[in-house]
C-alpha cells in the first residue's frame, strides 16, 4: 500500500495541482479523488470532485508557468502519506513551498490538507 500512497501524492501534486489542461486534470482528479474527497487548504475546506476541480483550476490560472517540485521522497504510513513541495518557475528557487498530507480510502485520495510553509522574512 505504501507504493501506492507514494504514487498518489506524486501523481496528485503534477497531474491535479501542476496540470494547466482542463481536460486533463479533471480526469487525474477523478482517477485519485473519491467522490466524497475533502480537501483543507488555508483559504478553507472544499468537498468534492467538481469543488476540487475549481480550485486547482483557479489556483493554476493565477501562475500558470509555475512547477511543482517534490521537496525529498513521499512517505506512507497505514492509510496516510505525506509530500514536501516547493512551486516557482521552472529552474528558479520556489515561490512557496508546503506540505500535502492525504488519507487513502478503498485506493484513493479522501481527504487532502495542505499546509504552506511562512514566507521566510
Amino acid at each position: 500500500m505504501s507504493d501506492h500512497i507514494h504514487e498518489l501524492l506524486r501523481r496528485n501534486l503534477q497531474e491535479v495541482f501542476g496540470e494547466g489542461d482542463a481536460a486533463r486534470r479533471r480526469m487525474a482528479i477523478d482517477e485519485l479523488y473519491t467522490e466524497d474527497c475533502v480537501v483543507y487548504v488555508p483559504p478553507g475546506k472544499i468537498v468534492g470532485r467538481e469543488a476540487l476541480d475549481k480550485f486547482a483550476g483557479d489556483l493554476r490560472a493565477t501562475h500558470p508557468h509555475f512547477v511543482y517540485t517534490p521537496h525529498g521522497d513521499p512517505q506512507a504510513l497505514h492509510d496516510a502519506g505525506r509530500l514536501a513541495w516547493g512551486s516557482g518557475p521552472r529552474g528558479e528557487a520556489p515561490d512557496y513551498t508546503g506540505l500535502d498530507v492525504i488519507i487513502v480510502r478503498d485506493r484513493k485520495i479522501a481527504s487532502l490538507y495542505v499546509f504552506l510553509d511562512p514566507k521566510p522574512s
